[in-house]
């Protein structure tokens, strides 16, 4: 996979770049605490320390810039003859071929890493986020297909009980910011046996229906026959069109 972004790896903006002068003022007074000690040798060590940790940490342009700085200090102040600027002789030029040529390697593979790294963060990123979406995706046909299920067997449910269905309820989903608030009910569809079943009980069950056995009175044709508790099922039905409440008289 191309990624065209795996060079931007690096921080952007103007702290990079004082980091590095601060970076590169460090090497300089810790090769000049040293140079009583060292003399002439491993003049530009410090630099090229100072040059590596910041392509490690803030990109190539920085390090780049902290390596030639660095090249000039210490051909300047640490390769004999010290503080001069007219005369170039064997130890200077020797000392600009080697110290660049080390620095630039350790710099140029670090660089690659850094990008190597970078482009797989980005890639796992990418597949994270498409796994993400799968798992989404999954997540939404499993409940489309539970809600054609739960249809099917709704319609199943009333053609096998037409006769015994006493209502069906129509109940509203909480929101998404609801928690557990309780559903609140939206509408009644009265069923063959709506009418046989007391007015009392019918108010009762429009606020307070839930899934389970309830007792209901079921009045009589008859005006002088009194009307008989009967046990009545509540099933309750999650389609895609909504929740239903069904109650249907028991077997």
């Amino acid at each position: 996979m191309q990624v065209q972004n795996a060079r931007r790896w690096a921080p952007r903006g103007a702290r990079r770049w004082i980091i590095a002068l601060v970076a590169l003022g460090i090497a300089s007074a810790v090769r000049l605490l040293l140079h009583p000690l060292l003399g002439p040798v491993m003049p530009g060590t410090a630099f090229s320390i100072a040059a590596v940790l910041i392509e490690y940490y803030f990109g190539l342009a920085p390090a780049l810039t902290v390596l030639l700085a660095g090249l000039c200090i210490a051909d300047f102040l640490f390769v004999p003859p010290y503080e001069a600027l007219g005369i170039i002789d064997r130890s200077d030029v020797m000392f600009a071929v080697s110290y660049p040529l080390v620095a630039l390697v350790v710099i140029t593979l670090l660089e690659r890493l850094r990008r190597a790294q970078f482009r797989a963060e980005l890639i796992a990123s990418v597949a994270q986020s498409r796994y993400e979406m799968l798992l989404r995706l999954d997540n939404e046909r499993a409940l489309a297909r539970r809600a054609v299920d739960e249809t099917h067997r709704l319609l199943r449910h009333l053609s096998q009980h037409h006769e015994r269905f006493v209502l069906i309820q129509a109940i509203e989903r909480p929101s998404a910011g609801a928690g557990v608030a309780p559903r609140q009910p939206i509408g009644i569809a009265p069923g063959p046996r709506f009418d046989d079943v007391d007015p009392d009980d019918i108010r009762r069950f429009s606020n307070a229906l839930v899934p389970g056995s309830h007792r209901v009175r079921l009045r009589s044709a008859n005006a002088s026959v009194a009307a008989q508790l009967v046990d009545c099922i509540c099933e309750r039905f999650v389609t895609h069109a909504g929740d239903f409440l069904v109650l249907r008289i028991g077997d």
